[in-house]
Order: C-alpha cells, then structure tokens, then sequence
C-alpha cells in the first residue's frame, strides 16, 4: 500500500468481514469483494467424454486433453469461500492503485465492474499480500486447479453444466462478446452462486503445471505439484472459441505473463475457522 492513508482504511474496510464470514454463506467485504461458501464434498476432475470432446476440437486433435485424463475422484473436507466474480478493475486499484491492462478498459463508462487484466501470477501474489497484510481475520488466496475446476462443476458432470447451446447464456466467449471484456455477473449465475466461471477473462490459480498431474495427484484437496515453469489459468475468455470454454480445460503460462485476457478470483479462508459442533 502506497499511503498510511489508504492502508490504515483498508485495514478498517477488510475487518468487517469477520462476523460475517462467520454468519453466513456468503459475505462482502468492504472493498467490495463478495464470497460464497463452496460447500465440501466429491467430484470427478477431469475428463470423461473424450471422444464428445475430441468432436469439439477443430482439428479433432486427441493430444489437447490428454493432460485432463485420467479423470479421477477429489475430495473436499473443508468448505471454502469463493470469490462470486473475478477482481474487478476497481477493487485492484482501492488496493494497488495502479491501472495495469488496456487503457481502454480504464477509459469505459463501466470500467469498475470489468475484471482486472494483464497481471501476472506474480502480480496476483502481490495484491494477495497487501489485502492479506491488513486483514487479520481472513486468508485471501489464488483457489487450486481442484478447487476452481470443483466450483466450476457445481455438483454437475459432463463436458459442461449446461448444453452447449446454453453457453451464450453463462460465459462470455467470441460469439457473443464482440471480441470485447464483459463486466463482471452480467452472465448468468451457476448452481453454487458464482458468475463468470467461464470466459470473459482467463483466471490464474496457484498450481504449477505438469501434463501428468492427475495421475499421480492426491485426492483429497490438490494442491498440485511442488515445482514448475508454468502457472495455471482456467475458464477461457471473450477471446476464446467454444471448445476452450468448458471446466475441465487446463492452460498454463509463466507466471510472469501478462496478456489483456488474464485475470483471477480468491479463495477466503478463516485465519482460526471454530471446530464444528
């Protein structure tokens, strides 16, 4: 934080998320960052219908999935809180102020409802640690490849939640989005609550890539391998044709990339969750 000002508000803005968090299923913090709780449970990660899959692709190529294979059981012990949307223009500079991405995105009329876009990985760490420095009761953090591709899911199975034919409806892709980055929750909601699980922007999350990950992972809360090169990012964005945007879908760049259609969402966690009852 660049200011004793902007810090000492800060630290009184994320504070009163507190009780909230402990009161219900979903909670905003004053910056105006709204979570929802991810409840725990199993899933398939990964994908199953390779050949509806294949089909998709434009050149019918098998070795774009073979890192989604083999599909396998993960488990959730613990719920989680989920951003609803991604970090939006406007959060990011209450927090940084800064402006990074397009100055075009900055000059809209909507320019605080649209996701923040080309940081890093590293850049997301570094705003992690400034809301995180001033936030004594909650643990913000980028979700794992499982947790993200879990709450994408939403209890669902399948190439997608929804049939293709509803895409236009849930995520903003290249056939409805005129090439151009969409305000956030203007899409519609999934089953869990959360907007904008795909396209629009492409959403880092904190693991390292490796194409093997799902055949050697743990299958209780994933958190990937220890070592890598490359980040991962999910979802696709209003750049991306169809068959990228779909749950199971793994890209992956340097964390240092910054590309005008990467972006991210955090995970809230309780510092000292209370044992359950």
């Amino acid at each position: 934080m660049k200011t004793t000002c902007t810090a000492t508000l800060l630290t009184a803005l994320l504070w009163t998320a507190t009780s909230l968090l402990a009161a219900a299923d979903t909670f905003r913090n004053d910056l105006g960052m709204q979570f929802i709780a991810v409840p725990a449970g199993t899933f398939t990660m990964g994908s199953q219908d390779l050949d509806e899959i294949i089909i998709e692709q434009p050149d019918g190529e098998a070795a774009m999935i073979r890192d989604e294979t083999p599909a396998h059981t993960v488990a959730f012990e613990q719920p989680f809180y989920l951003g609803t949307t991604e970090v939006t223009q406007a959060q990011w500079l209450a927090v940084m102020e800064t402006r990074p991405g397009p100055a075009a995105h900055w000059n809209r009329r909507d320019w605080k409802q649209l996701p923040v876009v080309s940081v890093t990985w590293h850049d997301t760490q570094a705003f992690i640690k400034v809301v995180n420095r001033h936030d004594k009761s909650l643990r913000y953090r980028l979700p794992t490849e499982a947790e993200w591709e879990y709450a994408a899911r939403a209890g669902t199975t399948g190439i997608r939640p929804f049939p293709e034919a509803e895409l236009v409806r849930h995520a903003w892709y290249i056939d409805n989005s005129t090439d151009r980055i969409q305000p956030v929750a203007t899409r519609a909601v999934n089953p869990w609550g959360l907007h904008d699980m795909f396209g629009n922007v492409w959403e880092w999350v904190n693991d390292w890539y490796a194409p093997d990950t799902y055949a050697t992972a743990a299958r209780t809360e994933p958190a990937g391998p220890e070592h890598g090169s490359k980040k991962i990012r999910r979802g696709g964005s209003y750049h991306c044709q169809a068959h990228l945007v779909r749950p199971a879908y793994r890209s992956a760049d340097t964390p240092d990339t910054r590309y005008s259609v990467i972006g991210f969402r955090l995970v809230a966690i309780a510092r000292n969750p209370q044992p359950a009852e």
